[in-house]
């Protein structure tokens, strides 16, 4: 029996969040997530990463800016 995993590119991710896509493939690279391109596929748990990775930047930001 296969199940499939749900998956998205890293486009469509970039335009859930209103991120541009070398945002996410550059965010990629620091979390050491495989993704070279916006047609890549991410697992749900990757997409996660990211976001959280990217809220907790943006809150820096922000901080910093305070």
């Amino acid at each position: 029996m296969v199940f499939h995993t749900a998956k998205l590119r890293v486009k469509e991710l970039a335009e859930a969040i209103g991120v541009d896509t070398p945002e996410i493939i550059a965010t990629c690279t620091i979390l050491k997530i495989p993704a070279s391109s916006p047609l890549t596929s991410l697992s749900i748990d990757q997409c996660k990463e990211i976001i959280d990775f990217l809220k907790k930047v943006d809150s820096n930001i922000a901080t910093d800016d305070d």
